[in-house]
């Protein structure tokens, strides 16, 4: 067998694997079959289903961990329990976080492990993802688009990852309080630390976005704008600080909206002309595609319709900050 096989082989044993859900019914069952093997112990931590799920984790094999439902649920939370779990019982080198709605990709587990042990510098590495259903809605589709990214060195991953335990372990795990946005948040504090977050050219998970309607979407959004807000001021100042210029974006596009509307209402017809910038920036995005599909259109055109859904989050978090509230979660699923 040659070293890169020998590798492999003996970090095998030293996976443990972290499934995160609530509520997931089937695609929970898919993914913990999708995580079985070599051994591997599965820690499944639930965060308040009420679909059978914690049973039928139980009944595959998995440890399952439900979380207190006297304190507010979150993926951080529920994530450091799991790896908390793990670590009880032998902390294993290697943590695969995976959620329940996904599946991990055939091999995906054998080709991180491989990585992470010739790449010692490496905190975290992720991989490529894909919806199992993008002919369904536009919104499954346009996830598949956003799931596609440059293999390298990156900033930040997000939560289905495989991890270093002794990484996770010296800057303290996830922030338990995000609500969203934790995994870019703890990426953060590892390249503050002198890790590295790197992403591979090889598929690593399939996702069930599920997502049918417009509502759902634009939750999404403002989720993700509560997240660009929080995790932004969090590390402001510092060389590695993400998310500062997405949260001045939603905050100029939803202004100018605004100001379009009223301006024009208010003061003279002349300023409804500002609301041109919308169609021109959507253009402007959508022939940036090679080809340009229908897609393409549809893409920049919703995010072009969420700025104002990622400002509104963006504000809500600054709210529940300036009245010392803890922020609940913002859930695209029913």
């Amino acid at each position: 067998m040659d070293t890169h096989s020998d590798n492999v082989a003996n970090i095998g044993p030293n996976i443990g694997i972290v499934i995160i859900g609530r509520n997931e019914g089937a695609r929970l069952i898919a993914c913990l079959k999708s995580a079985a093997g070599d051994g591997r112990r599965i820690v499944y931590v639930d965060s308040g289903s009420t679909d059978g799920s914690v049973d039928a984790a139980g009944a595959l094999g998995a440890d399952v961990v439900a979380l207190d439902m006297g304190r507010p649920f979150t993926a951080a939370r529920a994530r450091n329990a799991g790896a908390q779990r793990l670590g009880a019982q032998g902390a294993p080198e290697l943590i695969q976080f995976v959620d329940g709605d996904c599946e991990i990709a055939p091999g995906w587990i054998e080709t991180a492990a491989a990585f992470l042990s010739a790449n010692l510098e490496v905190a975290i590495v992720c991989g490529q993802g894909r919806e199992k259903f993008p002919e369904r809605t536009i919104y499954n589709r346009i996830a598949n688009r956003e799931w596609a990214a440059p293999a390298g060195e990156t900033l930040f991953c997000g939560g289905i990852a495989m991890a270093r335990a002794q990484a996770l372990n010296i800057v303290g795990g996830y922030r338990d309080s995000l609500i969203a946005g934790e995994e870019p948040e703890l990426c953060v504090r590892l390249r503050v630390a002198g890790w590295k977050i790197h992403r591979l050219d090889a598929e690593m998970y399939a996702h069930d976005i599920a997502m049918t309607a417009l509502g759902q979407w634009l939750k999404r959004a403002r989720r993700a704008g509560h997240a660009f807000a929080e995790v932004s001021h969090l590390h402001r100042g510092k060389p590695e600080q993400i998310w500062a210029r997405e949260t001045l974006r939603a905050f100029f596009w939803t202004g100018l909206g605004v100001a379009g509307l009223l301006g024009g209402a208010i003061l003279h017809p002349a300023l409804f002309f500002i609301l041109l910038a919308y169609p021109l920036q959507i253009t402007r995005m959508a022939l940036r595609d090679k080809p340009v599909t229908a897609d393409s259109w549809a893409h920049a055109s919703l995010i072009m319709m969420q700025k104002p859904w990622e400002a509104a989050g963006a504000l809500q978090y600054w709210i529940g900050r300036a009245r010392n509230r803890s922020a609940t979660l913002i859930e695209h699923r029913q």
